[in-house]
């Protein structure tokens, strides 16, 4: 679930409906940068969720120009043969097409904006990806892209580092319609799910509301093992119980947070990877900004986000959201 700007773990939750395919037809009225196929690809941002992306991408073909701030994470790629930039501003002059997966609103604007960054050297109708999580930050972005000349789409994801190595990522995507189809080729690469979300911003917004019902739900979840576990029950059991009947959800039968019992999730690994602590509070901050703007009551979002902010204060924030199991364990009953 969870970008060095190794761009360490940018991103994260979970499942989504697909998105239906646009019709044939309508690929004539597209950019011709979505029929450039294998042209180079640029990508920014070589952290937990980036590494696993950009390999995809060089699985279907696509030759890549990468950055990121810390030069060892794009050595295995440079012995794979791509080639390793100095800059973003030196990405976006060597490629038109450019994918960026950034941790944080600090590291876009350095990324974007810098002395260094995209804007500095980007091409008029180049096509901006960013997958981060951010939603002001994206407005900005596209704003001063769109000066610039050149296309910016958010596309943020769900599913976590697992669907990230599988290429299963869910990706929302905010843009201009007309060049969805050109997003589109590149993000099927490293997701089964691509969706149109609308303007640019609005895959953002889709994104936050499920990290936030993924919260809510981490910590129902942690709440009724913990439950279960010191009322006599064998955790094991209970989840099984939980599973087949109306309590199920993705944190049980899926991330479940108990350690032990499921293989392959942080739970079972000491709460390493996964999708960090300190990011789910940024992103339930990120909800807690556009309640307030919308005027929208969320309550146990908020609830969610004291609870994680708590967390991080505790010793948590390296470790993967799951560790609210853990966290509610050693603290004393309310």
């Amino acid at each position: 679930m969870a970008a060095s700007l190794g761009f360490r773990g940018a991103a994260s939750g979970l499942w989504y409906w697909s998105g239906r395919r646009r019709p044939v037809g309508s690929l004539a009225a597209v950019c011709s940068r979505s029929m450039a196929s294998k042209t180079p690809v640029g990508f920014i941002g070589l952290g937990n969720m980036g590494n696993p992306m950009a390999k995809n991408l060089m699985k279907h073909g696509y030759p890549l120009i990468l950055y990121d701030v810390f030069p060892d994470v794009c050595k295995e790629f440079k012995e794979a043969g791509e080639q390793v930039a100095s800059s973003p501003a030196e990405v976006a002059e060597k490629a038109d097409r450019i994918i960026t997966m950034l941790p944080s609103s600090m590291n876009a604007v350095e990324v974007y904006s810098g002395a260094n960054g995209i804007l500095k050297k980007v091409k008029k109708g180049s096509l901006l990806i960013d997958s981060s999580t951010m939603i002001l930050q994206f407005q900005k972005n596209g704003k001063r892209s769109e000066k610039m000349g050149a296309v910016f789409m958010d596309a943020p994801v769900s599913g976590g580092v697992g669907a990230a190595r599988s290429g299963n990522l869910t990706f929302m995507v905010g843009g201009v319609e007309d060049e969805f189809a050109a997003a589109q080729e590149l993000l099927e690469c490293m997701g089964s799910n691509v969706v149109y979300c609308g303007a640019v911003g609005t895959g953002q917004s889709a994104q936050i509301c499920n990290n936030m019902l993924l919260a809510i739900s981490m910590i129902g979840t942690a709440e009724a093992m913990n439950l279960g576990i010191r009322s006599g029950l064998d955790p094991k059991l209970l989840a099984k119980i939980l599973n087949m009947s109306s309590g199920r959800c993705w944190s049980s039968d899926t991330y479940n947070p108990v350690p032990g019992f499921m293989h392959g999730v942080p739970s079972s690994n000491n709460y390493q990877g996964g999708f960090g602590t300190t990011l789910m509070a940024k992103d339930l901050g990120l909800a807690q900004d556009s309640a307030t703007s919308t005027k929208t009551p969320i309550l146990l979002g908020s609830l969610a986000h004291q609870i994680y902010r708590m967390m991080c204060s505790k010793g948590y924030s390296k470790k993967d959201f799951s560790s609210v199991f853990q966290y509610l364990r050693e603290e004393e009953p309310f």
